[in-house]
C-alpha cells in the first residue's frame, strides 16, 4: 500500500505537500455555472472529527485519530459520512463553518456500501443538502467536490468514469464514481450537481481514475443511491436489515491474474482456521478465481453468513485446502466492543 492508500481516513492534512500543485490548477466552482446558492448549499458539509481506543477493531488499520467530513441530509440533525471516519469512534465532533464544534454519536453503519450515519446531540442550525441520484451520472458530467470550508475549499471536477469497484478488505461497488482532479479532502466530502443535489460520498484516493490508465490520480465516490434502501433501517436500528454476507476478515490483493492473501484480522475466520498472510487463493470450493470481485461474487453466491467455506490456496508451492467457518463483520464489530 502506498502512503496515500494509508492515509485514507486520517488526517488528510498531511497530503497536502503532495497534492498542492492538482488544487491550485483545479478551479473554483462559480455561481453563473450551477443552478443553485452555491455557499449555502455547500454550507451543509461540515468537518468531522473522530477518536477510537487503541484497542478498537479498525485502530491497526485506520489509526485513532481520524479527520474528514460529513453532509447534513434532513432536518432531523442527521448526517451521511464515509463509514471508516467513525467506525469503533467513542468521540466525534461536528463543526460547521464558523461554528462551534458539537458532539455528535453514530446511528447506523452498513459495510456493504461503506457509509455512516451520524447524529448531533445539538442542532447545528444549517442547511441541509438535497439527496439526488447517481444513477444517470455518466462519464464527462461535470460536479463539485465539495469537503468543509464552502467555496474556497471546494473544486470543479468532472466524472471521468463510472465502473466496479473491489477493495480489499472484502468490499464491492457495482458502480463507483471516478472523478478527476483529485481534492486532498475528499474523507466524507459531497459529491455535487450542478442542479445542486448530493449525488455521492468521498471515500478514497485512486491513481487510476480513468478506466486503464495507472497514472491518472482521482478520488473515489461511494454513490448517494446505496443509502436509501437502508436508511430507515440504519437509523431505527444501526443496520440494514440482514441476512448479511458471509465474511472472512482478510485482506487479499491482486496482481498478475492472481490473489494473494495481504492480511488477516486477529480472531475473525480466516484467522481461526489457519490463513496466512502470503497465501494464494486459488479457488473457493473448486472453483477457480482470478479476481478480487470475482472471488466476493462467489462467495456471497454461497450463501449468508455463517456457512463454511473451502479456500482453495496455494502456500509454500502446495496446493492447500483450508475450511472456514464465515461470519457477519458486524458480529465481529459487536463482540469487540463489549470488551
Amino acid at each position: 500500500m502506498t502512503e496515500i492508500g494509508k492515509i485514507n481516513g486520517h488526517r488528510p492534512s498531511g497530503l497536502l505537500h503532495l497534492l498542492d500543485p492538482s488544487l491550485k490548477l483545479a478551479p473554483h466552482p462559480k455561481e453563473n455555472e450551477v443552478d443553485f446558492d452555491l455557499e449555502l448549499g455547500l454550507s451543509a458539509v461540515v468537518r468531522l472529527s473522530s477518536n477510537v481506543p487503541e484497542e478498537a477493531f479498525s485502530a491497526r488499520v485506520l489509526g485513532t485519530e481520524r479527520e474528514g467530513n460529513a453532509i447534513l441530509l434532513g432536518k432531523d440533525n442527521i448526517f451521511v459520512t464515509i463509514g471508516y471516519l467513525v467506525v469503533d469512534a467513542h468521540t466525534i465532533t461536528l463543526q460547521a463553518k464558523g461554528r462551534q464544534k458539537v458532539q455528535a454519536e453514530i446511528i447506523g453503519y452498513n459495510h456493504e456500501s461503506g457509509l455512516a450515519l451520524i447524529h448531533t446531540l445539538s442542532a447545528l442550525d444549517i442547511p441541509f443538502i438535497k439527496q439526488g441520484t447517481a444513477d444517470d451520472l455518466e462519464e464527462n458530467e461535470p460536479v463539485i467536490i465539495a469537503p468543509y470550508g464552502g467555496v474556497d475549499h471546494a473544486i470543479s471536477a468532472c466524472v471521468v468514469s463510472r465502473r466496479e469497484f473491489a477493495g480489499s478488505w472484502e468490499y464491492l461497488l457495482d458502480r463507483a464514481i471516478f472523478t478527476s482532479p483529485i481534492h486532498p479532502n475528499w474523507s466524507g466530502a459531497a459529491l455535487i450537481r450542478r442542479n445542486g443535489t448530493l449525488c455521492g460520498v468521498g471515500s478514497l484516493w485512486i491513481n487510476d481514475a480513468e478506466e486503464g490508465k495507472s497514472d491518472s490520480p482521482g478520488n473515489l465516490f461511494v454513490p448517494i443511491d446505496l443509502l436509501e434502501p437502508i436508511y430507515d433501517d440504519m437509523v431505527s436500528s444501526g443496520l440494514a436489515q440482514g441476512p448479511y454476507r458471509p465474511w472472512l476478515g482478510m485482506y487479499t490483493a491482486e496482481a498478475m491474474n492472481s490473489l494473494f492473501v495481504s492480511g488477516v484480522i486477529p480472531d475473525a475466520p480466516a484467522d481461526l482456521a489457519g490463513v496466512e498472510v502470503g497465501d494464494v487463493i486459488a479457488g473457493l470450493e473448486d472453483e477457480p478465481v482470478d479476481s478480487l470481485s470475482g472471488m466476493y461474487r462467489k462467495l456471497w453466491s454461497l450463501g449468508n453468513a455463517g456457512i463454511t467455506v473451502m479456500l482453495n490456496i496455494k502456500r509454500d508451492g502446495e496446493d492447500m485446502d483450508v475450511s472456514v467457518k464465515s461470519d457477519s463483520r458486524y458480529n465481529l464489530m459487536s463482540k469487540r466492543s463489549n470488551h
